[in-house]
This record gives structure tokens, sequence and C-alpha cells, in this order.
């Protein structure tokens, strides 16, 4: 991490990510794309998810996620920095003289080769079908589904742990400290998630939340009643209800169950993740 001098009272505490690792500041052109952010609204124009807006104007840069280029080595040419993702990317040239972005491991530096393969060498970066990972391995970038793209264990310093097979599927132990099964056709990639500091980052000030695209956070209780359920009372007054409720008046907070009982992934969850205070 690399902290800062208390020049100002921002600047007092406030860290960020040594970047030492990134190659480039130049991302590669015929892979980035202008796009326009949600920002929490839907198509017409509501809010469907509060706290967003603003931030810095981004340049997208096309992330391989689906890795169908199989069977062909590729050799690491730039590590780069992602303003859309927590972790690292890097650009990949193929054999066949393609470049594609992918999502970077931990202990992968540029000039090392990767491979997508059912036959791959267990090594970091590399991917191949969950079924031939021994049990005990950190992957990242798993499928859900076979040949559907990676959607699990995308986000910096992650890992998903393989924990056993059965029945045709694989036991996975998620982030959220979930035990799922994915199909045993479904691919993974060997490996941890770079930037593994992203955690540990203080923003210093509310302005850097901002510059992120994140808007205030206001609690319930220093509310009114007519807007939030903890609102209201003289000074300062316990919720008045049992437990923890949302703006609307459904259940949240920690240790409350907010999975919607018929989700079609319920038969895949082995274990539930763990809520509620961490020691």
């Amino acid at each position: 991490m690399k902290a800062f001098k208390p020049t100002t009272p921002g600047r007092r505490g406030m860290t960020r990510v040594n970047l030492s690792k990134i190659t480039t500041a130049k991302p590669h052109k015929k892979l980035t794309k202008g796009r326009q952010r949600s920002v929490g609204r839907n198509s017409q124009g509501r809010i469907t998810t509060r706290h967003k807006g603003g931030g810095h104007k981004r340049l997208y840069r096309e992330i391989d996620f689906f890795y169908a280029k199989r069977d062909i080595p590729a050799r690491i040419e730039t590590i780069e920095y992602d303003p859309n993702r927590s972790g690292f990317i890097a650009l990949a040239l193929y054999a066949d003289g393609e470049r594609r972005y992918m999502l970077l491991p931990q202990s992968v530096s540029v000039g090392d080769e990767v491979i997508v393969s059912e036959e791959a060498p267990l090594k970091a970066g590399n991917r191949m079908r969950i079924k031939h990972i021994p049990v005990g391995t950190f992957v990242y970038n798993v499928e859900v589904k076979p040949e559907g793209g990676a959607k699990l264990a995308r986000s910096a310093g992650n890992y998903a742990e393989v924990i056993g097979n059965d029945a045709g599927y694989t036991l996975l132990k998620i982030p959220s400290s979930e035990v799922r099964k994915v199909h045993e056709n479904a691919w993974a990639s060997i490996g941890e998630v770079s930037n593994e500091e992203h955690k540990l980052v203080n923003l210093g000030k509310a302005g850097r939340s901002r510059w992120l695209g994140r808007r205030p956070t206001v609690r319930g209780a220093a509310m009114n009643p007519v807007d939030h359920p903890h609102g209201g009372g003289e000074g300062r007054a316990g919720r008045g209800h049992r437990r923890a409720r949302s703006k609307w008046g459904k259940p949240t907070g920690k240790g409350q169950k907010t999975r919607r009982p018929k989700k079609y992934s319920r038969s895949l969850i082995v274990r539930r993740r763990k809520v509620g205070k961490r020691s």
C-alpha cells in the first residue's frame, strides 16, 4: 500500500494500492470503447439502486470472460489498471496473433504463458474444466453453467476453493462462505485474482467516493418517520422494531435472510453463506 503525508485533513490516513506492477498506462485501443453507465437508473430513468451517480468518466476495456480460444497458448504482454473493476487486467497475445484482455491472477507477470485447454497444466492463469482440477485448489473466473462465461470469483483478491466432486457436480466454497454445486463441465481458471490489497484502501475523504460514482448514504435513524421505518423520535431513539428494516420495510442488516425461497439456484446451494457478526 502507498500512504500519504498528512498535508491536508483528507490526506491523513489516506492510502491507495501500490501500482508498481502496472507496466503501461495506455490501453490497447482496439479493445476499448465508450460506455454510458446506468448509475443506478433503469431504462425509464428511475432510480432502482440508491447511492449511485456522478463519478469520473471511464473508458471501457473489453474483457474476455468466455475464453473461447482453446488450445492456443498466449503470452502476457502488459499488466494494466482497469477503472471498471477492482482487479488488474492483462493483455494476452495469442500464438495466432490475436490480442485479448483477461483478468490477471496473482503470481503471473509479463512474459508468462497461459493456455485454455482440457489438459492444461495446473499453473496459475491456466484454464480447464473444473472436473479436472484437484480438491483444495483455488480457482477464479468460474462459470455457473458450462460455456456460459465466467461469473464467480472475479473481484480483487478473490478465489473459490474446490472442496469435492459428487454426481456430475463439483463442490465449491465461494468468497461469501457459501458452498454450492457447479456442473463438472464448467470452466475455471487456476489461481486468485490480482490486487489483493484492494480491500485495505482508505479513501480518506468524501470527494474520493464521489470520483468513484458513490453518492452519500444516509442512515435511516437520521430520517423522518415518513422517509424510513427507523426514523423519528425525540433525540436518538431505538428503531422500534425487533429486526432492522430497509426503507421499504423489508428485512435487512446482518443475520437476516434476504434470499428468495424459490430462487432457481436453490437446489445448487449445499450450505448457505454465514451472516451476522464475524469475529
